[in-house]
């Protein structure tokens, strides 16, 4: 092993990840650990591409966007297909984020309004049980 491989152990620990999780990016194609008998060691390559993952998963990526962005690295045109094609489904993703914060938005005024009524309405009803008292 040499300074620039990490073994699952060291991958997990590094990235916050489980080793169930590197075996399922990796049966998807989306890493490519070497092999020494049983043990996986991830290049730097391989952690590059982790950070990608995660943080497309962050943003919503669907984990077959992902590997197509990732895969497009190789096309050979500095990346410009790479970064085309991640410009459009970042802004699809943003678009998509900011109309749920925006229903988050609302539902959450929703909750206060109803929340508030639900104290007027307790507040009224304690008064109501002090008269009768």
């Amino acid at each position: 092993m040499t300074d620039t491989q990490l073994t699952i152990r060291q991958m997990c620990e590094a990235y916050d990840v489980t080793p169930r999780t590197l075996r399922f990016y990796e049966a998807k194609e989306l890493l490519f650990p070497e092999r020494r008998g049983q043990q996986r060691l991830f290049t730097k390559r391989d952690q590059a591409r982790l950070k990608l993952i995660l943080r497309g998963k962050r943003f919503g990526f669907s984990l077959e966007e992902i590997r197509q962005l990732l895969d497009l690295y190789y096309v050979g045109d500095q990346q410009r297909t790479q970064l085309e094609r991640t410009q459009i489904l970042a802004r699809k993703h943003l678009a998509d984020m900011q109309a749920q914060r925006d229903e988050l938005q609302v539902a959450i005024e929703e909750l206060k309004e109803q929340m508030a009524w639900g104290e007027k309405r307790l507040a009224e009803l304690e008064r109501i049980d002090e008269q009768n008292a």
